[in-house]
């Protein structure tokens, strides 16, 4: 093995971390009789040589000697070999970005390469299917559908292994690939789907009839049973009956499924993003996050599964995954049946209705595990999908009082984001919060504290019951860093908690860490706008640090803006500070709000409109807006802004033109021709419409609003990825886009009230 190995100039190549001259040692390593080794080597081999998918000159080089370790018999884990080797040469189809990126032209030779040279040697496969080793036969179905240029051949040889197969799970691999080959060879989509409805109807084994329906609803929807619920929950029910299906031998999986280093489901984080206008602000033009935004500390990793080799070695990501598989799947009968369900419920699209009753049938199961996985699904459905929640959402409110902490607090991490939508669980809420004093706020590793989820799910629903939690937390030695967005959300039912805001934030020492003690306060008093405060914000105001000094006075600013003439003791101040360069236009923002001195902030926002910088245009123009009729002199320049590059600025140009000219005719095109081009901009547009509404409802903008209001897909649903506030932005404008026609409007599929 490894002959020639020696001869490649490995020191020449590089990988994701420098010089290659170490692949021979990860190759070695994999097959190594260490389990420790193996892993270890196998960790290399992603996190450097195959970084997040990258394939490098050393990447190609690795390929025979892959396909040595696949095909002896004598290395264990070759499972996970022929995985990397599916990796390296194949494109995953569960992924809309199989194109590679302007930015990847330079190494879209190596992908190419790799993908020929992986392709060529696929013919290794055919032998592994019928492997002694069930993690080799479970990972070759997959390589096959994946990379062999002969599809008929692999889809016969998929069914030919059906029926000899001994291990279930194995079995559901071959369904699966027979859907990957669907997906990729649509010629033979309809071949695939007359199997797969065979297997659904004959099929004695209730997980392989559950696997055939999931695929059928990925590459052939259209050829599901009219009665697809009761179908899957009449399987899920036979799952849970039968024999064994209490437990699952923790021996049974030795390493993940298939797509080891696939992105794996986020589960809601510590930090609500912390953002220098609101936490929940759009995406810029790109839709990419805004730049300035702080970045989130992530949560701990989870340590190996084998505890006496983690006091050895650092913990890989291979051994964390493992690890978290493991912790997972503990206890599970069918630990693969809450993929098979994920996959039917992508398939299942748009058909709302049909996930919902699925998922409400979940959600009243006996199976505890069935209702933690429904929980979790609920969230992506909910999050991605306009629809009529109410039972849904009640029926996960009524787990935040199952005595397994997992499912409850899964509950409670849906709930959070649903803001409003989580109405119908606001007596369940407020009971778990007072049952469980200790969950109120959470520590962690890194980073400051964060309010627990159910606080932050009552808090949103402006439900006072989650006052003693924030007062709780205001007493903290470290105060948590989102209680003053829950305070916020609270408004005036939160008003008691004014004196400990104020307390706290006279306290905090005006050093390097005063942003992060002080943002949290002034968002609170922000939202109470409690001008009593006044005295204590310009503390800050005028101590504020060199290190993210603008980023605090920016946050104190506000504060004192949202006072209004409360806060007039703070006039000198501002009036000092509309000299100072970075803070001049939040000044002239706040200088309004308290005084109304337009004389004194007009220059200051014109100039602000020359700025070189767009950011600092766009924020000047969204104070002119505030000025309205008293700003009407800078139209001109506000309408020269209407043709920008920049498709923020032409929103906020033509925005506060309409509020300072009283005008809406000139800037509706800019705004129109804004909400089609980036879906994120569609909120603020929506907030502009609905103030200067009613919209005519023979206009190509009531056109745009109804269409909208019909669409039973989320406007700012992603795929791979999603925000804390998706559900709240996408629920508030369908609400601004009802406003804007002055009525309840009749919607398409799924109810959007």
């Amino acid at each position: 093995m490894f002959s020639g190995i020696d001869e490649v100039d490995w020191a020449s190549m590089e990988h994701a971390y420098g010089p290659a001259d170490d692949v021979p040692t990860l190759l070695r390593g994999l097959a190594s009789a260490d389990p420790a080794e193996r892993e270890s080597a196998l960790d290399g081999m992603y996190g450097a040589v195959h970084h997040q998918g990258d394939v490098y000159a050393c990447t190609l080089a690795c390929i025979p000697f892959l396909f040595e370790l696949a095909v002896d018999p004598g290395v264990q884990d070759r499972g996970s070999v022929v995985e990397l080797l599916t990796s390296i040469g194949g494109f995953d189809l569960d992924e809309d970005d199989e194109e590679i990126d302007e930015d990847e032209i330079e190494g879209a030779a190596n992908y190419a390469m790799a993908a020929a040279a992986v392709t060529a040697g696929a013919g290794v496969f055919f032998e592994l299917i019928a492997d002694e080793d069930p993690g080799v036969r479970l990972a070759a179905p997959l390589a096959l559908a994946t990379l062999h240029r002969h599809p008929v051949r692999v889809l016969a040889l998929l069914r030919e292994r059906l029926p000899v197969e001994p291990d279930e799970e194995v079995r559901l691999a071959l369904v699966e690939a027979a859907g990957r080959i669907a997906l990729r060879h649509r010629p033979l989509a309809g071949q695939v789907a007359q199997w797969l409805t065979l297997l659904v109807g004959r099929e004695r084994s209730p997980g392989l009839r559950l696997a055939a329906l999931a695929q059928l609803a990925r590459c052939s929807p259209d050829a599901l049973p009219r009665d697809v619920v009761p179908v899957v929950s009449g399987l899920l029910r036979e799952l849970r009956t039968r024999p064994g299906a209490g437990a699952t031998d923790p021996e049974h999986e030795p390493y993940p499924r298939q797509g080891l280093y696939e992105p794996y489901e986020p589960q809601p984080g510590p930090y609500e993003p912390q953002h220098a206008y609101e936490p929940h602000e759009p995406l810029d033009p790109d839709g990419e996050p805004d730049p300035d935004a702080e970045a989130e500390p992530e949560a701990d990793p989870v340590g190996t599964a084998d505890a006496s080799r983690a006091e050895q070695a650092a913990p890989t990501l291979v051994g964390q995954l493992r690890a978290l598989s493991a912790q997972e799947n503990a206890g599970r009968g069918a630990p693969w049946a809450a993929d098979l369900l994920r996959t039917l419920h992508v398939g299942l699209d748009d058909r709302v209705g049909d996930r919902t009753a699925l998922l409400v049938d979940q959600l009243r199961s006996p199976d505890r595990w069935q209702r933690i996985d429904a929980v979790r699904m609920s969230g992506g459905l909910i999050r991605a999908w306009r629809g009529s929640y109410e039972e849904l959402v009640g029926l996960v409110g009524d787990q935040l009082s199952d005595p397994d902490p997992r499912l409850a607090e899964a509950a409670s991490h849906v709930l959070e984001e649903l803001f409003s939508l989580a109405a119908p669980t606001a007596d369940a809420l407020a009971a778990r919060l007072a049952a469980d004093p200790g969950g109120w706020v959470k520590e962690w590793a890194s980073g400051p504290p964060g309010l627990g989820s159910t606080v932050k799910a009552l808090a949103r629903l402006g439900d006072a019951r989650a006052l003693p939690a924030l007062a709780a937390a205001l007493e903290l030695p470290e105060v948590p860093h989102d209680v003053g967005f829950a305070v916020a959300h609270l408004g005036e039912a939160a008003r008691p908690l004014a004196g400990a805001l104020r307390r706290r934030l006279a306290g905090v020492p005006l050093d390097e860490g005063a942003y992060d003690r002080a943002s949290p306060l002034l968002a609170g008093l922000t939202g109470l706008r409690a001008g009593e405060a006044t005295p204590e914000v310009l503390r800050v105001l005028r101590g504020a640090p060199a290190y993210r000094g603008e980023w605090l006075r920016t946050a104190a600013l506000r504060a004192l803006g949202s006072f209004g003439p409360a806060a007039r003791e703070a006039v000198p101040e501002l009036r000092a500070m509309l000299r100072r360069p970075g803070t001049a236009t939040e000044a002239a923002e706040a200088l309004w709000a308290v005084a109304g001195d337009r004389d004194a902030v007009l220059p200051v926002l014109v100039e602000g409109l020359g700025s070189d910088q767009v950011h600092d245009r766009r924020a000047a123009a969204a104070a002119l807006g505030a000025l309205g009729p008293q700003a009407a002199a800078v139209a001109p320049r506000l309408r020269g802004l209407l043709g920008h590059d920049e498709l923020w600025l032409r929103v906020d140009a033509a925005i506060a033109l309409r509020k300072v000219s009283g005008r809406t005719e000139e800037s509706t095109g800019v705004l129109l021709d804004a909400w089609e081009k980036n879906r994120h901009v569609r909120v603020r547009v929506a907030e502009c419409l609905a103030r200067t509404g009613p919209v005519d409802p023979a206009s190509t903008t009531a056109q745009v609003l109804r269409a909208e209001l019909s669409s039973v897909r989320r406007h700012n649903a992603l795929d791979g990825g999603y925000g804390s506030h998706d559900t709240y932005e996408d629920e508030k404008l369908l609400a601004l886009c009802r406003q804007a026609l002055r009525g309840t409007v009749k919607t398409g599929r799924g109810n959007t009230a």
